[in-house]
């Protein structure tokens, strides 16, 4: 099948694209995070060199991570899904080239201007004006791609990962501008159109949904269609999917207040953020018992399919950080752990556990099957990586929630005459172990990112080059 063959196949160019990237920001992404983590234990590191101190390299590493590494499994695989659940060719291949250049684009900006210090100091919404329009400008698109092909498709069904997948770029788009919206000061600086308090609620608003919307609705688009398609079963309650959806989204936008007990927003507000929050364990959790039933009947693939292994696990891991996301949100266990490594070790077990391995995961199904091969090269290479990067995040994750409950319990310890019992720097000299124990972690999660380097270009090499796939029509496939 020639590949200007538009009507007749599918566009796996820009899906491939992405793919290659995803595994690419990865190793970078978190190669800074591994450094950063290393600056912790040893801080002569930075070498005193102001771009490669932790704070201008912290905000690079989470960017990388987030809207680099996970950016790209996200166009990836909302791509590739689309085109086989709507059996249609995406509505545009000149935009789709647009989105993943510009999306490039993005990405090397923001890896030039944040350790140059240019920086509106927003969590995850670090990048300067004239980026937040690029930004802006590669969604669009991705969003008239998206739907573009939704419309134009030969099912009347919309599958239920294409529902995650359109609520994730929506609510992105109103989260970025919303958060976004400054007055320039020059061609790297500007001033937030809010101020105090207010500036602080709209930040988080954004901060907690982009983890929402960004890492937990895309992600769960991924599972929707790759857990059951590895599996080979439906999922187990399609019902419950649809249920899962309106809930998670109804509910989520309302508990970024949990991000700011005890400060200067309205109590009333903080109590609200924290109600939500409880809420969310519900739809959370059905989801996630929806996904790992959709292995009934399946379960004897655990040993011999690494893939599923990851899939599985991070849908295990997403179980726990949404159960302990609602339980650090009560006010009494915040005043215990906010401000300390507790909510470290919680946002990298969602971030390593949930959303890499679903990542992780996905990107090892989709590549060889657009590069018209069974499986990867190696499939012992992924399972190597499954366990390196399984005690790797275990490894990091369980250091950082000790370390983090020690802080706080530590700076909360009072005398008999009230005086401190512990002063800060005895808490930071406590936390030296656990910090080597996280850089050991994170160490094995780059290893394990080389492993899968190493097995994509093998795969390469296998295929010797790019395979588009005929599309399917909707009445000969069993399974969307």
């Amino acid at each position: 099948m020639t590949l200007d063959n538009k009507a007749e196949t599918y566009n796996d160019k820009v899906v491939m694209q992405f793919a290659i990237m995803t595994v690419v920001w990865g190793v970078v992404g978190m190669l800074v995070g591994v450094i950063i983590a290393a600056q912790l234990y040893w801080p002569s590191l930075n070498f005193d060199l102001p771009w490669f101190s932790f704070g201008r390299l912290r905000p690079l590493h989470t960017n990388a991570v987030i809207f680099a590494f996970g950016g790209c499994a996200l166009f990836a695989t909302s791509l590739y899904v689309v085109q086989r659940t709507c059996h249609v060719r995406l509505i545009s291949d000149k935009l789709a080239a647009f989105v993943f250049w510009g999306w490039q684009a993005v990405i090397v900006l923001a890896a030039i201007t944040l350790p140059l210090g240019y920086t509106q100091s927003k969590e995850y919404a670090e990048l300067a004006w004239p980026i937040d329009v690029l930004i802006t400008l590669v969604w669009v698109a991705y969003g008239w791609i998206f739907f573009g092909t939704i419309a134009k498709r030969r099912v009347k069904h919309i599958f239920v990962a294409n529902w995650f997948y359109g609520a994730y770029i929506i609510a992105v788009a109103l989260l970025h501008i919303v958060n976004s919206l400054a007055m320039p000061a020059g061609l790297w600086h500007s001033y937030p159109v809010y101020s105090g308090a207010v500036d602080a609620m709209v930040q988080w608003w954004y901060g907690h949904n982009a983890v929402g919307f960004f890492l937990t609705a895309g992600f769960l688009g991924m599972m929707y269609y790759f857990v059951p398609r590895q599996a080979n079963r439906p999922i187990y309650s399609y019902r419950l999917s649809i249920v899962h959806f309106w809930a998670l989204i109804a509910v989520y936008m309302w508990a970024g207040p949990h991000h700011l007990h005890y400060t200067a927003l309205p109590d009333w507000v903080q109590s609200v953020g924290m109600v939500f929050s409880l809420i969310l364990l519900a739809p959370s959790w059905g989801g996630a018992i929806n996904g790992i039933m959709t292995l009934s009947g399946a379960w004897h693939k655990l040993r011999t399919d690494p893939i599923i292994k990851f899939l599985v696990v991070a849908i295990s891991f997403y179980m726990m950080s949404t159960f302990e996301g609602p339980m650090m949100s009560i006010k009494t266990v915040n005043a215990l752990s906010h401000y300390t490594d507790w909510t470290i070790g919680h946002v990298h077990s969602g971030a390593l556990g949930w959303v890499a391995m679903i990542s992780i995961g996905s990107i090892y199904m989709l590549i060889p099957r657009c590069l018209g091969l069974k499986e990867m090269a190696s499939v012992k290479m992924i399972d190597q990586h499954f366990w390196v990067h399984t005690i790797g995040v275990v490894l990091y994750t369980v250091s950082m929630w000790i370390a983090g409950i020690y802080q706080g319990l530590m700076a909360r310890a009072a005398n008999d005459d009230g005086t401190l019992t512990y002063a800060f720097a005895e808490i930071v000299e406590f936390n030296y172990p656990y910090y080597l124990v996280r850089l050991l972690g994170g160490v094995l999660v780059i290893i394990g990112m080389v492993l899968m380097s190493v097995n994509t270009v093998r795969t390469f090499r296998m295929a010797r080059g790019l395979t588009e796939s005929p599309v399917i029509p909707p009445a000969a496939e069993k399974h969307a």
